[in-house]
């Protein structure tokens, strides 16, 4: 009996060569989770600290960016402890709606990646939507009461585009970002950032009169592939991919496996009708494989930044003030409680794979 216990209980080579010393930490070869900044002061900056989390991304200035105004930010946070790894840039409509003028504001977005390489920000973050579909979003109450974020897309099916924006075609808009990406790459690899555009969310097949060129796998394969470059990356948002009817273990093993993820947006939804209907849930609740998604991203070697995103509304958040964001979105808590569980999945695949 002793020797069989001791059998069964003994690692074997394979296992005892996988094992990781404990506590599994992030580094330099490993994911990182990340939160949006909320450090705006020294308490901010405690509030990330205290819960693990070394890593944020935050909206940019208006752009031209500085040097200096984003080196001094980086610095300030990083002697609180925090890396500034991403930030979001906008301010370029003009580029975006192919108006007058785009060729300036294409200008001042390389100069900003310009001033991100120097600075030493690793990803510059964008959009590229002719019309976000918010106006389908709606609350709805999760277990316990909490505040779970729906998306119905008959609320907002035939609407009238705005006249800031107008209608656009899949066409146009290939053609505006492929005209848009021709003139940054190539800056973007020498200043040594990479880009990440993030997926048309919500996926609604027709957005205020607009098609989006974002609203499909096929079309995030479409666009890294109009320059081959890493630097021409997407952000993997998990949710989206499953609202799209997608597999996002497969997705992420696609674009990882390419060296195209340069971010990640790691949040669980529970799908009624692809593209049109669905529940942003508790990240432990929904359809998405959240370890599997985690486990082929190890797999895969990506080192960046994964953003446990979308926090559930807790009454211990509403007690405390005003909640901003989506319907039946979360505040601090809700954040500490999707921190934790992502760092879970993050020592499991990393010990696992």
């Amino acid at each position: 009996m002793q020797a069989v216990g001791a059998t069964a209980f003994a690692p074997s080579a394979g296992m005892a060569a996988a094992s990781r010393t404990w506590p599994i930490v992030e580094g330099p070869d490993t994911p990182k989770l990340c939160l949006l900044s909320g450090a705006r002061d020294d308490a901010g900056i405690r509030r990330l600290t205290q819960i693990g989390v070394n890593y944020i991304i935050s909206g940019g200035p208006p752009i031209p960016w500085k040097e200096d105004e984003l080196r001094a930010r980086m610095e300030r946070l990083k002697a609180g402890g925090l890396t500034l790894y991403n930030m979001m840039i906008y301010g370029f409509n003009n580029a975006i709606y192919a108006r007058p003028g785009r060729d300036e504001e294409i200008d001042k977005v390389r100069q900003s990646i310009r001033a991100a390489g120097k600075a030493g920000l690793a990803v510059v973050e964008y959009n590229w939507y002719a019309h976000r579909a918010m106006e389908g979003y709606y609350e709805k109450t999760g277990r316990g009461g909490a505040g779970l974020t729906g998306f119905d897309y008959e609320r907002m099916k035939g609407l009238p585009p705005l006249p800031q924006e107008g209608a656009h075609t899949l066409d146009e808009m290939w053609k505006n970002i492929t005209y848009f990406l021709k003139a940054v790459i190539p800056v973007a690899e020498e200043a040594g950032v990479r880009l990440a555009l993030h997926p048309n969310d919500p996926p609604a097949p027709l957005s205020r009169g607009s098609q989006q060129i974002m609203g499909t796998v096929a079309g995030w394969k479409r666009l890294i592939e109009i320059v081959n470059s890493p630097s021409n990356g997407i952000t993997f948002d998990c949710g989206v991919t499953r609202e799209m009817g997608e597999n996002p273990v497969e997705v992420a093993r696609y674009f990882a496996s390419r060296k195209r993820i340069n971010h990640v947006h790691f949040r669980n939804v529970r799908v009624e009708k692809p593209y049109e209907n669905y529940t942003e849930v508790f990240i432990d609740e929904g359809m998405v494989d959240m370890f599997g998604v985690m486990k082929e991203l190890v797999r895969q070697k990506y080192n960046g930044t994964i953003y446990p995103e979308h926090p559930r509304a807790l009454d211990y958040d509403r007690e405390r003030g005003p909640i901003r964001g989506y319907p039946g979105g979360g505040g601090y808590t809700g954040e500490v409680y999707n921190v934790g569980y992502a760092r879970a999945m993050l020592q499991a695949a990393l010990e696992s794979v």
